[in-house]
């Protein structure tokens, strides 16, 4: 079902959404672009336990069952998401995966305490983010657009240089830049540009899953992929929890609670890009409360199961205003291929294997589509002097810093970790900050 809604704002925006929140396209519909969810995020979903597997210095078989709590704990979180339960959940077509944001502070927490130190802390961490959400409606005033438009912007900006590392082949690769990665890259990027723009219907929503599929068989040929980790998959797995233990230690925990915090800010972006970039709509206190709950309880669950904080994924949110397709029902049947691919590892072994430079061709498209988000939801509110420089700030503080991490080397470890490891936790603190303490601007637009 379409429908079409005007933002009220400066400028107005019009905003197309193909499928609402309640419609439930056909299967034959429905299940490609589910699965054009799961395309988007998996890579990410996977790496964070790889980086800290290795960080650790876990086994190869260690490794594999991170990867596999990894995806299960994203399907299940995400079906939550998409069909609240109570007060837990947004109702909307969110995606969750272990989040990259909580990867340095993660690090520091395992080389003192291991990974059983890790999960105490995430565990903890996520309850006290839900108790966040509870308190939402009371807290949401600091929550304005020029707040969390910031924040989206920053999150988009930020990903862009991921988006390219991607494109080139993936950080640490040998043939890192090569005219093939490259050519990957740009036949992906255009296929997308071409189904979304060109094309009607089905094959405009699904661009960036035709995108992907064509770059992945186009690669084969090419030799960019090698199935024997599928081969070696298993075929079905269950994986159990408290495998590590948790270990609560109060530094551990402090260091998560600030991230958790920040997380929520990024959470209340997120949801609001859904909600603007894929019908034109501010987010309602529900759903951001109940988004928000989700989040923290998805944490210390993903805790019980041997995983790293989940968090609302923000690819997927470029997804959602890259095609107008707003429909839960579409990401309730991604979450089923995530648990599919968690209980039998040679399903989830086939999608990992795909070349990074072919999601990088769809994922510089929709990285971007979430700063452009950000921008929407920046001109809902006026754009004068006061608003401006809050955004300038934020930027020119949180993209700097996540630039240059040196300029903080001489502060302690633990504010190093929290505060130039990403340009998004600085962005969104010095957003919230300046909202709080500058006077509104009574006068004319700049």
């Amino acid at each position: 079902m379409e429908k079409e809604e005007t933002m009220v704002g400066q400028p107005t925006t019009t905003v197309k959404a193909v499928y609402d929140v309640d419609d439930k396209p056909p299967l034959k519909e429905a299940v490609p672009l589910g699965l054009q969810h799961v395309l988007a995020m998996f890579a990410g979903n996977v790496t964070v336990p790889i980086i800290i597997a290795g960080v650790l210095g876990l086994t190869i078989g260690e490794r594999a069952f991170l990867i596999q709590c990894a995806m299960l704990v994203a399907g299940l979180t995400t079906l939550v998401q998409a069909n609240k339960i109570g007060p837990v959940g947004a109702n909307l077509p969110i995606v969750m995966g272990t989040s990259f944001g909580f990867v340095p502070t993660s690090i520091a927490i395992g080389g003192a305490y291991g990974l059983s130190g890790i999960l105490g802390a995430a565990f903890i961490g996520g309850l006290f983010q839900a108790v966040l959400g509870f308190f939402l409606k009371t807290l949401r005033k600091y929550f304005v657009p020029v707040v969390t438009g910031t924040v989206l912007l920053t999150i988009g900006l930020s990903l862009m240089p991921t988006g390219i590392n991607y494109f080139a082949g993936g950080v640490g690769a040998a043939d890192f830049g090569s005219f093939s990665n490259l050519f990957l890259g740009f036949l992906v990027l255009a296929i997308v540009i071409f189904c979304n723009q060109f094309l009607k219907g089905f094959a405009s929503m699904s661009a960036i899953l035709i995108g992907i599929v064509v770059g992945y068989l186009v690669a084969i040929p090419m030799g960019k992929v090698s199935f024997a980790a599928v081969g070696e998959a298993a075929w079905f797995s269950i994986p159990t929890p408290f495998v590590y233990g948790m270990t609560f230690h109060w530094s551990a925990i402090a260091a998560m609670l600030i991230m958790f915090i920040v997380t929520t800010v990024e959470t209340v972006g997120d949801i609001s890009g859904i909600t603007v970039g894929g019908a034109g709509r501010e987010a309602t206190d529900k759903e951001l409360s109940g988004g928000i709950i989700a989040d923290g309880l998805s944490s210390s669950f993903a805790a019980i199961f041997n995983a790293l904080p989940n968090t609302s994924y923000s690819q997927n949110v470029g997804i959602v205003s890259f095609t107008g397709v707003m429909s839960r029902w579409v990401v309730t049947i991604g979450a089923f291929f995530l648990i599919a691919a968690a209980l039998f590892p040679k399903l989830g072994a086939l999608i990992a294997v795909m070349p990074q430079s072919v999601l990088g061709g769809a994922a510089v498209i929709m990285f971007a589509m979430i700063a452009t988000s950000g921008i929407v939801l920046i001109t809902k509110s006026a754009l004068n002097r006061r608003n401006l420089l809050i955004v300038a700030v934020s930027l020119g503080l949180g993209l700097g810093l996540g630039s240059v991490p040196d300029a903080l080397q001489f502060f302690p470890e633990s504010v190093k970790l929290i505060f130039a490891g990403s340009g998004i936790v600085v962005a969104a603190l010095v957003a919230l900050f300046l909202n709080i303490i500058l006077p509104e601007d009574t006068g004319r637009n700049a």
